[in-house]
Parts: structure tokens; C-alpha cells; sequence
């Protein structure tokens, strides 16, 4: 078992640069198969689900290898429509391959994705929307099987805007002849990336960002340029240094960002209380004293804050002054960092989505255990923040999205190792 062993009760100050984005990183890089050609995908976080995904290219034919934050990827030998059962079980993410193999293929199988226990996420959005296309669908015990030989345009109305169903038809449709449009489409920044990145591709594609996303598709793509892209940077890690500064009274000068995506989360922690500014690509984010509860966070789809930093805040919270609570909207599940908090001395009930925080003046380190990526940092976050020895395990999660996540925490002088095999 890994594990991270922290010394908490210690102020941090320094800079850190983020990363580039985990959930841009992704389809982009699912999205190379569309057609086989030559890409060089830069900004890319070196992080355990990127190289599953690197994985899977490899198992369905195509080069693809990582260095120094590139990606390089040859999609011309992509040589079946199957993806691997083993991987599509390990990472959740491995679902964004339907939409882009089908493009090619015509045909693609693939197996109910895995990933982190945060309760139940169907891919029944995902289907909906190829059916409106004229895919045929089968679902046969633990895999889908889909074709899409009689394909058309359409107008597809999202009954919620999934993130993940948004970019599976954003790559599905633009290889169908005619005009398809996404309403009620998830606006998320990473989706205003993958809509650059294919823009970049050769693709007719606008409108991410807003209320409808318009594809005007074609199949006749030069195939012979290489595609050169960089990512955009990762907010959730901005927003868990953010989280860490507020937690542990520190001084930290955030570098590489993309403010505009990053003020639902900015304006939470400015109204707790901590002194946050902002130069260029830079967040200066300082915490003298004890934040303050804020009476209500409710998580949701973008523009409003987002499910992948409750956590987070959650742990921020756990040592404010008052009570403070949050409403979580997205996934049913998202709650299991809570007894492990509670263990360290926070306060927190979960009453159905409601969690109410009564904050504490000071947490104990504590011998937690993490359940999924996001619930991990804020275990970490509330290490650092604690007094005394915190063993944080199964931190195989946390490595999962964030790169160099003990380096960076080093450098701005937190006490934590990673260790393996600790009993």
C-alpha cells in the first residue's frame, strides 16, 4: 500500500505552477483517433490516468509515448474497435473512445467504464444522444456494442449537461454529414478546449461555451498535417492550492492559470475571508487567520462551482469559524472523504446532499484512508492543516490527477513523504 506520511501545523509559502488540465487531457487525447495521423499534444500532466490512456492507444494499435509534457501519438495503425475490458474497468475516462472510434470505425465495443467510488455514473445520456444520430445501440451484459451505418444530423437536447455525453457527441458528430446541434451542452472550460483542439484538427465546430454547441460535419479531414496543441491548465489543481492556503494560514503565489475559469472558486475563498489578487497568469492567495464558514455551497455544472472541489472546500471548512454548509448535486456518492475527516476531529453530518460543517478550531493528524481522487486531496489538505502525524492511505487516487503532487507541496515546505508498504 502507498501511502503519504505528513507532519501537519506548518505554514507554507512559495509558488507553484499548475499543470495542465487532467480533464482536457483526456478526450483530446481519446480524440486522436478520429483519424490516423500524426499529433503532438503539449501541456500534458504526467498523472496515472494519462498514461492509461496511453495505454489504451497502444493496445488499439496506434504509437503513442510521453516526455517532458508531450504527448506523441500516431493513430494511422489503430487496428480494431475494441476497447480493452481490463483498462475501460480502471479509468472511468476510457468511455470518451465511443464517440471518436465510431467515427472512424463505424463500429465500437466497449466496456462500462470503472473509476472513482463516487456512486453511480451512467453512460445513458451518452447513448441517447448516437441513437438521436442514428447509431445503433446494444447493451450485452457488461459492454455496449454500437454501429452507425445509417447516420444522420440532428438536433440532440440534453436533458443534463453531462460533461462526458457532451464531448462523446461532439467527437461523434464531426464525421456526420450535415448540421448537428448540442442543446443544453455542458460549458465546462475542457469543453471550450476540446472545441479548440478539433477547430485546430480541421473540424467546422462553435459554440462551446454557450447554450448550444453547432457541428457542421464533414468526413474529408486532411489527414497528412501534423496537429500541434497545447492544453489549457488544470483549475481543479489551482483551486485545491487555493483550498491548501486557506486551510494551513499560508502565502502562495499560484502560476499558470486561466483566471477567466477560475471564479466560482476564487470568489468562495475571497468571501471566507482569505486576500486573494491576481497579476497576468499569476494568483497571489493570502490566509493570516482562521477563515470564515460561509453559510451555503451548492455544487454544479460550470459556470457554478464545480463538484471536483467539494472536497476540497469541505476540508477548508472543517476548521472554520462557524457553520457552514454544502449541497452536492452532482453524484449521489461524493461524500466518503467525510468519516475520515470526522476522524481527524471535524464536525460534519451529511444529511441526504445537505453536509453541515460546523467548524473546529483544529483538526489531529489521524491514519485515514482515500476512496476516490478528489476526496484525497482534501485528506491531504487537512493533514497539512492538522496537528501532528497524519498516514494518508491508498493514495493511489491522488496520483490519478494531480503530477508532482508531493514535489509541489514540498517546495512550499510542507512536511509530507510517500512511502510505500507502510503496515
Amino acid at each position: 500500500m502507498e501511502s503519504f506520511i505528513i507532519n501537519g501545523n506548518n505554514k507554507l509559502e512559495g509558488v507553484v505552477e499548475i499543470s495542465g488540465s487532467k480533464n482536457s487531457a483526456l478526450p483530446i487525447l481519446a480524440s486522436t483517433i478520429l483519424h490516423g495521423r500524426e499529433y503532438v499534444i503539449k501541456n500534458v500532466p504526467d498523472i496515472d490516468d494519462v498514461r492509461r490512456m496511453l495505454e489504451i492507444l497502444i493496445l488499439l494499435g496506434c504509437y503513442a509515448t510521453y516526455e517532458n509534457g508531450c504527448c506523441y501519438i500516431n493513430t494511422k495503425g489503430l487496428d480494431t474497435y475494441d476497447i480493452s475490458d481490463e483498462l475501460s474497468k480502471k479509468l472511468r475516462s476510457s468511455i470518451i473512445f465511443l464517440g471518436p472510434m465510431l467515427c472512424r470505425n463505424k463500429i465500437a465495443k466497449i466496456t462500462y467504464p470503472g473509476g472513482c467510488d463516487i456512486g453511480s455514473r451512467p453512460i445513458d445520456l451518452h447513448l441517447y444522444g448516437l441513437k438521436e444520430l442514428g447509431v445503433d445501440v446494444k447493451e450485452e451484459g457488461d459492454f455496449v456494442l454500437c454501429t452507425a451505418y445509417n447516420t444522420h444530423s440532428n438536433d440532440i437536447k440534453l436533458k443534463y449537461p453531462s460533461v462526458g455525453a457532451t464531448e462523446n457527441l461532439m467527437l461523434f458528430a464531426v464525421g456526420v454529414e450535415g448540421t448537428t446541434r448540442i442543446i443544453n451542452p455542458a460549458k465546462e472550460p475542457e469543453i471550450i478546449d476540446l472545441e479548440r483542439f478539433l477547430v485546430k484538427c480541421g473540424y467546422k465546430i462553435k459554440g462551446a461555451g454557450t447554450d448550444t454547441i453547432t457541428i457542421y460535419g464533414e468526413k474529408n479531414i486532411d489527414k497528412n498535417e501534423v496537429v500541434e496543441y497545447g492544453i489549457i491548465s488544470d483549475r481543479i489543481e489551482a483551486g485545491t492550492f487555493l483550498a491548501l492556503a486557506a486551510s494551513t494560514n499560508s502565502k502562495i503565489c499560484i502560476k499558470n492559470i486561466n483566471k477567466e475559469f477560475l471564479n466560482n472558486i476564487i470568489n468562495i475563498y475571497k468571501d471566507s475571508g482569505c486576500l486573494i489578487d491576481d497579476v497576468e497568469d499569476y494568483i497571489y492567495i493570502i490566509n493570516n487567520d482562521r477563515i470564515k464558514s460561509i453559510n451555503k455551497v451548492t455544487s454544479c455544472p460550470y459556470p457554478g462551482f464545480p463538484t471536483d472541489m467539494q472536497a476540497q472546500l469541505m476540508a477548508s471548512l472543517s476548521i472554520a469559524d462557524g457553520i457552514s454548509t454544502i449541497e452536492e448535486t452532482v453524484f449521489e456518492n461524493r461524500y466518503k472523504h467525510v468519516s475520515e475527516l470526522n476522524k481527524m476531529g471535524a464536525n460534519i453530518v451529511v444529511e441526504d446532499k445537505l453536509a453541515i460543517i460546523n467548524g473546529v478550531k483544529k483538526l489531529h493528524g489521524e491514519n485515514v484512508n482515500v476512496r476516490d481522487l478528489r476526496g484525497g486531496a482534501a485528506l491531504v489538505i487537512a493533514a497539512l492543516a492538522a496537528e501532528g502525524k497524519s498516514i494518508v492511505n491508498n493514495i493511489h487516487h491522488v496520483n490519478r490527477g494531480y503530477e508532482k503532487f508531493v514535489y509541489k507541496l514540498q517546495n512550499l515546505g510542507a512536511d509530507i513523504v510517500e512511502i510505500t508498504d507502510i503496515k
